[in-house]
């Protein structure tokens, strides 16, 4: 009984190691990622330093290692961006209610086009997303070659070309306006 016992204590305190074990070795099989790839997963993303049969170890963006046990990896969704020969790029504007639509978009689309990695296909979608009390608000979707340049830089680019152009052409980039009221009282 008491073999059975302890058989059962090692065989229970061991489970947590064999899982990690067998998704090291599916990972090592799959091949979802390689060292040196750039991947997210469970929240983090880096750069992928080792795959072990218990652990994979990253380099987050940030610059922290983080070991995350093979079984968390396998049963979490994988991004791998290494394998993203393009990715896309997001920008959100507010323009002033006095600009015109038709232009913005144009001179929208000639500055993003200076991106360098900019890729015609897929388009760029440029849209009006909404009207509110101080501003029309503009999203903008490209996409760029990421052998080129990086999603980040490719955003800062970008937006430093269209406030450029904004500002030679004239076209506001509102800000909130709040109105205080101050009422005298009497004593």
């Amino acid at each position: 009984a008491g073999l059975g016992i302890l058989g059962f204590t090692v065989g229970f305190a061991l489970q947590d190691i064999m899982k990690n074990f067998a998704s090291g070795v599916i990972l090592l099989l799959q091949q979802p990622f390689h060292v040196g790839e750039t991947i997210g997963v469970k929240g983090f993303d880096g750069t992928v330093l080792a795959i072990d049969l218990r652990a994979t170890e990253m380099r987050a963006a940030d610059g922290r290692v983080v070991i995350l046990p093979n079984a968390e990896v396998l049963a979490n969704p994988i991004i791998n961006y290494s394998r993203a020969n393009h990715r896309r790029v997001d920008l959100s504007l507010n323009l002033s209610h006095t600009t015109e639509p038709s232009a913005a978009r144009q001179i929208l689309l000639d500055a993003i086009q200076n991106v360098p990695g900019f890729v015609n296909e897929p388009e760029p979608v440029i849209v009006f997303n909404s009207l509110t009390d101080h501003a029309l608000e503009l999203n903008a979707n490209f996409w760029i070659d990421v052998t080129k340049n990086d999603p980040l830089h490719a955003k800062d680019m970008a937006l430093v070309n269209v406030k450029t152009a904004f500002n030679e052409q004239g076209i506001e980039i509102p800000h909130p306006v709040q109105a205080v009221f101050s009422k005298q009282v009497d004593r």
